[in-house]
């Protein structure tokens, strides 16, 4: 039986550790692997260090005019992990804080913002090849993806994750019912953008991993994956 090259698309929702778990079959696989997460949240960066978000407020037309000047790229670490860096700085750490968090969405919301990050995401998997995990990959950025998986879990469960990773970085700060809104105000702002609201693709395998473990998760996913590239000879 051969071994086809294909396109993985994992969306779910916000801390359903989407990005591990599509990190860990890119290298078990050798395919490539793009968080479209960290292109927003480097985007939303951006806009905090330069002036164009004041509270839930976007200045669009000066936005605009700068996506020209964001550069993101992926660059691995010494243990071979993917970081992201904006114009060259590796800013993999600042996107993770809570105050990215918080405006992510809203910038994730705005239409030509996304079609600018769709068109970069669609350039890099032309080849096939390749994992990426989001909001919309299997739904607009490819749709003819031959392995899509929808991620969730309880809002609960998502909030207590991204909690203890907050602490393991360091964050004593903040509460785990400021993560619980948090989490739960993405899931809103998510399922109901106007442009390319968060929602399952009818052909996408639905993987609630709010019981399993991390080695259960990532069998799982390995067996749909040799499922999907499988192709058996004809007789």
């Amino acid at each position: 039986m051969k071994k086809k090259k294909i396109t993985i698309a994992l969306d779910g929702y916000s801390s359903t550790g989407k990005s591990t778990m599509a990190k860990w079959l890119a290298r078990r696989v050798g395919y490539a692997y793009v968080d479209t997460g960290a292109m927003y949240r480097a985007v939303t960066l951006f806009c905090m260090e330069n002036g164009l978000i004041d509270g839930d407020k976007v200045d669009e037309e000066a936005l605009r005019g700068r996506l020209g000047d964001i550069r993101i790229t992926f660059c691995p670490n010494d243990e071979g992990r993917s970081e992201t860096y904006l114009n060259g700085r590796n800013v993999e750490t600042e996107i993770r804080g809570m105050e990215v968090s918080g405006k992510v969405s809203i910038i994730a919301a705005i239409g030509f913002v996304r079609a600018d990050m769709v068109r970069q995401q669609q350039a890099m998997g032309r080849n096939k090849g390749i994992v990426m995990d989001g909001r919309d990959i299997g739904t607009v950025v490819f749709p003819d993806a031959e392995m899509k998986v929808f991620v969730t879990a309880s809002a609960q469960v998502r909030a207590q994750r991204r909690y203890d990773e907050l602490r393991a970085k360091g964050d004593t700060s903040t509460t785990l019912e400021q993560v619980l809104e948090n989490v739960t105000e993405r899931d809103r702002l998510d399922t109901t953008r106007q442009e390319s609201p968060l929602r399952q693709a009818p052909d996408a395998v639905v993987l609630d991993n709010s019981q399993m473990t991390i080695d259960e998760q990532n069998e799982w996913l390995l067996k749909l994956f040799e499922e999907r590239t499988t192709t058996k000879p004809k007789k």
